[in-house]
């Protein structure tokens, strides 16, 4: 017979995403004595995948990002490897072939990029020669600037830049991958979080595995059961016990109770504030996020490059004068957004069984989740063939009846989607505006790891959870 579960651990974790189960790894490594509790049946929280008709579809992955090539020093990737004690060649990474940057009602402005920054840099200085000396400078900046700093002073992202680069729509085509990528606020972000993501996409890269997140979540799920760790699935915590200005202890879904002298939740900054109480509505209020997206994905029965779409990895567009990040007026935003091809990394030799096409686009919550569920499938309907009628600009043309004959599936998730199945509200992608870069909550014992804690992208995320086990556990400074 299974023993109960012990009810007093040294650390609890709310959530088994890829920043909790990397702070769970790091904890268990130094002896403590660790459980992550987990709502749904599945790790991964915003970076896990789902199965249809036994096909294994990613929800967050288009691209790990910081990728760099082996042997390359200083780098947040190989920080995580050896923080989590993992070889480089169990993440299996392929890096992309290119990306762009397209801008215009057809593309007409385009800056290409790979994994090396000087394909970048060249495109930007032969197509905006006047802004050569400002984003030489602006590139200075960002390899100096300490993004990882606990107690950085929030600056306008958009201001600094604007010191830099003069010219509105290059300025725009830089916005726009990292807030794709990145950014909790509309229309602009704090300068750290620029930071993080430009490095992140320009400086380092894009990769993948071959058999997509999963991967990762199978090395972490493992070096975390090497360490000890606990885990219990299809287990949440509904309540945060406060008392004498501590979290003294958990009540879980199923009405049991346990306590740890620590608890770091990734459950996001306002999510966590309300299983405190009524008490801390209004300051979560105050900090809840509403960027939220839709995401097509389209299932062919040859790679995309069968029919011309097979040089790019990550093509991220805008139709219009100006970039807009904003909540979407409607269901969605068509406007602007993200084309992804998993076939599309460099595998070398190998391939994935069947083609795929991403299409992400900012999307509304509060309008998908009034919809009666007859409307919300007309309306998943609808906004499926916008979404793709706009993303397709920016590719070669292809016949309709050549996609229609490769096509074998295809599948949405919107807003409604992403707060079912991570409890973000409103569905918002990145959380909240404002991070709390210390982790540091109302209670002395309570911390965030995370998206809200201010980290970015899949590493980011477990860079996240290591350096709040570090700082608040391991370190003492909790």
């Amino acid at each position: 017979m299974t023993p109960l579960p012990s009810t007093h651990y040294d650390v609890a974790i709310i959530g088994a995403g890829m920043s909790g189960l990397a702070a769970g790894i790091r904890l268990a490594h130094f002896g403590k004595k660790v459980c992550i509790f987990e709502r749904h049946n599945a790790p991964g929280g915003l970076n896990g995948f789902y199965s249809i008709a036994g096909r294994k579809f990613d929800v967050g992955l288009h691209a790990l990002t910081n990728y760099v090539p082996p042997g390359t020093k200083g780098t947040p990737l190989g920080k995580l490897l050896r923080q989590l004690r993992i070889d480089r060649a169990e993440f299996a990474l392929c890096p992309q072939k290119q990306s762009r940057i397209c801008f215009g009602p057809e593309g007409e402005a385009s800056l290409r990029f790979t994994n090396d920054f000087a394909v970048l840099d060249a495109e930007v200085t032969a197509k905006f020669p006047a802004q050569a000396d400002g984003w030489r400078s602006l590139v200075r900046l960002v390899r100096s600037y300490d993004d990882v700093s606990l107690d950085a002073r929030p600056v306008s992202a958009r201001a600094v830049v604007g010191r830099h680069i003069t010219d509105p729509l290059l300025a725009d085509m830089l916005f726009c991958p990292v807030m794709y990528y990145g950014s909790a606020q509309e229309r602009d972000m704090e300068f750290g979080q620029f930071v993080i993501m430009f490095k992140a996409l320009f400086l380092e890269g894009f990769a993948r595995p071959l058999d997509g997140v999963r991967v990762i979540l199978r090395v972490l799920l493992e070096k975390y059961r090497q360490a000890g760790g606990a885990r219990r699935m299809r287990c949440g915590v509904r309540r945060i016990v406060e008392q004498a200005g501590r979290a003294a202890a958990l009540e879980l879904d199923d009405g049991t109770t346990v306590t740890a002298t620590q608890v770091l939740s990734s459950a996001g900054y306002a999510e966590t504030l309300l299983l405190c109480g009524p008490a801390q509505a209004a300051p979560a209020a105050a900090n809840t996020g509403t960027l939220s997206y839709a995401e097509t994905i389209t299932v062919y029965r040859q790679p995309p490059a069968a029919w011309g779409w097979g040089g790019d990895t990550i093509v991220f567009f805008n139709d219009s004068e100006r970039f807009e990040y904003a909540s979407a007026r409607g269901l969605v935003d068509t406007r602007s957004g993200v084309i992804c091809f998993p076939n599309n990394f460099d595998y070398g030799g190998a391939g994935l069984p069947e083609g795929l096409f991403r299409v992400t686009c900012l999307a509304d919550y509060r309008p998908w989740v009034r919809l009666p569920e007859a409307d919300y499938q007309a309306g998943k309907r609808h906004c499926y063939a916008e979404m793709q009628r706009s993303a397709r600009r920016f590719l070669p043309a292809v016949e309709e009846d050549v996609l229609a004959a490769n096509l074998l599936a295809t599948d949405m998730f919107t807003p409604r989607t992403v707060h079912k199945f991570t409890g973000h509200l409103n569905g918002a992608i990145y959380g909240a505006p404002r991070k709390l870069r210390d982790g540091r909550t109302h209670l002395t014992n309570l911390f965030l790891c995370g998206t809200d804690q201010g980290f970015l992208g899949i590493i980011g995320a477990m860079l996240s959870g290591i350096s709040m086990a570090n700082y608040h556990v391991l370190q003492g400074r909790g």
